[in-house]
């Protein structure tokens, strides 16, 4: 496509204000980028940074993932949350190792593949590890391309034909270009056209911007979730799951009662984790798989 208005002073935006992030390093491997993704997904980039510098020091490679046990990832994983996307990369390295010679894919198709890996993922490592030209549409990028393009001050629940279509129009022509302007986008959702209070003030599209020069009409869509944590399932399967992190071998059921007064929901909590692979259960105990 034609060069857009856009792409010049978001571009130049990024030059001067991207973020100094380990995944963002020169020589950074594809497996470098896929463990980000993944770690990144829900989960804030301050709390991920430690673990994934831990996470790429421990295990460079996936077949040196591959080469330990499932709950050594989970282990390792610590408190980033939703601990399914360890079993995920552990599963995802051991598949890589068996058919892959452990060598991530450089396609897109080749990434989508993988066991765990989404549109989203395989789009971001094969255009931030391989510069191939590809829409990278994850939360940031939808919001700033809903606001500046579309006029509306938040995207749809979910990824919509024509949204995708809309970003597809708007990648630059060099795939270079084009992996540059996807992370460049991201960045700018993510420090400044936030979603609660997003600072127009420094936006360099403000003036362009399609959803302010519209009045910045108020959201009018579908009503957003917004997930509960005190007292739900998800804490108390983080209870748990911290009693066996925190310990070299397995915990009775004693020890695991101790962590919340509520039989009903500790016990169905504890069903959860079994049934996604996250605990084992051996001889009346529990442990990491």
């Amino acid at each position: 496509m034609p060069s857009s208005p856009l792409h010049a002073p978001v571009l130049e935006w990024y030059a001067g204000n991207a973020r100094d992030l380990p995944w963002r390093a020169p020589g950074t491997t594809a497996w470098g980028v896929l463990v980000s993704e993944v770690m990144l997904q829900q989960t804030p980039v301050a709390r991920v940074e430690p673990v994934y510098r831990a996470w790429l020091e421990r295990w460079p490679t996936p077949a040196a993932l591959a080469q330990e046990p499932a709950g050594e990832a989970v282990r390792a994983w610590g408190r980033l949350g939703y601990p399914r996307r360890a079993l995920r990369l552990h599963a995802l390295a051991t598949e890589v190792v068996a058919r892959h010679d452990g060598r991530l894919p450089t396609s897109y198709a080749g990434l989508r593949a993988l066991p765990g890996v989404g549109d989203y993922t395989a789009a971001a490592v094969a255009s931030f590890a391989h510069g191939a030209r590809h829409a990278v549409l994850d939360t940031n990028v939808r919001r700033v391309l809903a606001r500046a393009v579309g006029g509306t001050e938040q995207p749809a629940p979910s990824v919509t034909a024509a949204e995708r279509a809309r970003a597809e129009r708007l990648l630059p022509d060099e795939p270079a270009v084009a992996a540059r302007w996807a992370v460049a986008v991201m960045e700018l959702g993510a420090l400044v056209c936030t979603a609660r209070t997003p600072r127009c003030g420094g936006c360099p599209v403000a003036a362009r911007c399609a959803w302010r020069l519209a009045g910045a009409p108020a959201y009018e869509g579908p009503a957003r979730r917004v997930q509960p944590f005190a007292g739900t399932d998800r804490q108390v399967r983080g209870l748990l799951m911290t009693v066996l992190r925190d310990r070299a071998g397995p915990a009775d059921a004693a020890e695991l009662a101790a962590v919340w007064p509520d039989d009903t929901q500790r016990d169905r909590a504890l069903a959860t984790l079994l049934a996604d692979g996250l605990l084992v259960e051996a001889a009346g105990t529990y442990r990491l798989p």
